[in-house]
């Protein structure tokens, strides 16, 4: 019963996934297209960890806290870069 949930917990964050990518391609503005990119990461940070689950190891768990760290940190640098027009100051 576990795999069928896992399974259909796959299919419905990689459906979010694609409809995130297609926001972040058609996306009218830039707000609209950071958010999309955010809301990937989200969206694989789930779905590793959906896997781990499957898989019954830990080491998905430590991928998608890598995931989410470098997520943060691009999403934070995308804003600033949109914002100010530089990264660095």
């Amino acid at each position: 019963m576990i795999t069928a949930a896992l399974l259909f917990a796959f299919a419905c964050f990689g459906v979010g996934l694609l409809m995130c990518l297609w926001r972040m391609l058609v996306g009218t503005d830039s707000a609209d297209r950071i958010l999309a990119l955010d809301t990937m990461v989200i969206n694989v940070i789930a779905l590793l960890v959906l896997y781990g689950i499957l898989k019954g190891t830990a080491i998905y768990f430590e991928a998608a806290m890598l995931v989410a760290m470098v997520g943060f940190v691009s999403t934070v640098a995308y804003c600033r870069f949109v914002l100010r027009g530089d990264i660095i100051e």
